[in-house]
């Protein structure tokens, strides 16, 4: 089990958790909350000179964890494969830009194909964008989703089968990264983030919680505590296994979208301590 969080110093939250914010007002809010880091999110960069977001960042003494999000690599066209290559060669500058050492990959997945398909397509997209990463210095990190969403969103649904794609491709600028949202339920996963760890590819720790009931496949995560998943037991598997990032709030929720921002980053900062 995860030893007790005291403080905010290794707690980070992308700026989809606090959507109605634009990216200045939370960072301030995040700032003056004490959280230690942020992950941005492509939308929120949007008619913005994006260095100068990212050294707004760092004077507020928040450090740039990543951008989110790249991938989306499968199509039945050749065309619309080398379409999502270009876009995470953007997504590549943008991080670069703003100082994000990471870019993570929602993989993607083709329906009409077969997974295995879309997995190799995934595999290949990636490969493709290696050499402009290791140009920037930028880690291309894959995130396993839910098997909810293997018919459109991501063939890879466990993080074996992430391991096993970051083994394949074999570079320093691939890693992976664990969101207990789409992997809880997996009986092996402690194992795995054991493999992913020895193989230096653990790059990223999101957190939120399971609703049961679900009301929304896509934006009804909880805070911490308000589901079924046990956090402190995972992030003591992460921590175990030598990671040393940052813990990051991920939660879509149109339920908690439609609160007082204010509020709500309070309660993501009480169920952090309490239940992460």
């Amino acid at each position: 089990m995860a030893k007790e969080l005291t403080d905010f110093k290794r707690m980070c939250v992308h700026t989809i958790t606090t959507k109605p914010w634009p990216i200045e007002k939370a960072a301030q809010e995040f700032s003056a909350a004490g959280i230690g880091a942020i992950t941005v999110w492509r939308d929120a960069l949007a008619n913005r000179d994006i260095r100068q977001t990212g050294n707004l960042l760092r004077d507020l003494n928040l450090e740039v964890v990543s951008l989110c999000r790249g991938g989306f690599f499968p199509a039945l066209t050749a065309i619309g494969r080398q379409t999502a290559i270009e876009d995470n060669l953007k997504a590549i500058d943008e991080a670069e830009a703003l100082g994000a050492p990471m870019v993570v990959l929602v993989c993607g997945s083709a329906p009409g194909q077969s997974l295995v398909e879309s997995r190799k397509q995934i595999q290949d997209g990636i490969g493709a964008c290696l050499s402009h990463a290791a140009a920037a210095r930028v880690k291309l990190t894959i995130e396993p989703l839910h098997p909810m969403y293997a018919g459109d969103r991501s063939a890879l649904n466990t993080l074996a089968q992430a391991n096993d794609m970051a083994e394949a491709l074999n570079s320093p600028n691939v890693g992976i990264a664990v969101d207990v949202y789409h992997l809880w339920w997996d009986p092996d996963l402690e194992n795995q983030i054991k493999r992913c760890a020895q193989n230096r590819n653990l790059s990223a720790f999101h957190i939120c919680d399971w609703k049961t009931p679900t009301l929304d496949m896509l934006n009804d995560r909880g805070l911490m505590g308000e589901g079924c998943i046990n956090l402190k037991q995972i992030r003591g598997w992460v921590e175990e296994s030598g990671f040393t990032g940052f813990n990051e709030v991920e939660i879509f929720s149109n339920i908690h979208w439609q609160q007082d921002q204010h509020q709500f980053l309070e309660k993501i900062k009480e169920t952090y301590l309490k239940y992460s």
